[in-house]
């Protein structure tokens, strides 16, 4: 396998993730859901919950094709309507819709599982959602059995898991950085940027399966 190709879908693939997962973005609703906790606490969570989405996430990868395979649904399929659900993400991410929703089902369900917060709503849906998901199963499908590829794909969900509980530790000091401002540009940014690459999976499933 070229060089050129290996870096190529280690880029795409650590650009999707990162912008659907959007760490930064989660750091203040991760605040919010764990506020009157001790540090200790908080760092369990974090963590507990990373390793969880990316148990969740690594599973996607490794069985999902598999799964489609069994329900007839073809990957060029797949790519067409997993590009346009990462679209609709994209567009709640530009208009600010996405952080304020997700904000308020994460209050919703710490009242109801307080004590399962890691998993749920930190865990699922809020790191490995329906979007990260999504996107997932189009960069497995990306590999086409290349087990290099499939390699590349699970160490960069671990990356990003383990970067998420990184800003789960910080999660004071960033969203005091960043501000709200600061928080409403970078959703923004990675919105517009989250549209591009969601165009690119339909572009790439029209072709496989009209070219």
């Amino acid at each position: 396998m070229g060089g050129t190709v290996l870096r190529d879908y280690a880029l795409t693939t650590f650009v999707t993730l990162a912008v659907v997962v959007d760490p930064l973005g989660l750091a203040p609703t991760f605040l919010s859901i764990t506020q009157g906790l001790s540090g200790s606490a908080r760092r369990d969570i974090g963590w507990r919950a990373a390793i969880i989405a990316a148990a969740v996430l690594i599973a996607t990868a490794l069985g999902g094709t598999w799964l489609l395979t069994r329900l007839g649904i073809g990957l060029p399929a797949f790519r067409i309507s997993g590009g346009v659900l990462l679209f609709a993400v994209a567009f709640e991410m530009v208009l600010g819709v996405r952080p304020g929703r997700e904000a308020r089902q994460a209050e919703q369900a710490v009242e109801e599982h307080a004590r399962n917060i890691a998993a749920f709503p930190l865990a699922i849906p809020m790191i490995a959602g329906p979007g990260a998901i999504t996107a997932t199963l189009l960069l497995a499908g990306r590999t086409d059995g290349n087990p290099v590829l499939m390699t590349v794909l699970i160490a960069i969900i671990a990356v990003v898991a383990v970067i998420c509980a990184l800003i789960f530790l910080l999660a004071s000091r960033v969203a005091g950085i960043l501000g709200v401002t600061g928080n409403v540009v970078l959703s923004r940014v990675l919105g517009v940027l989250l549209a591009a690459l969601a165009v690119q999976f339909v572009i790439d499933g029209s072709r496989a399966a009209f070219g």
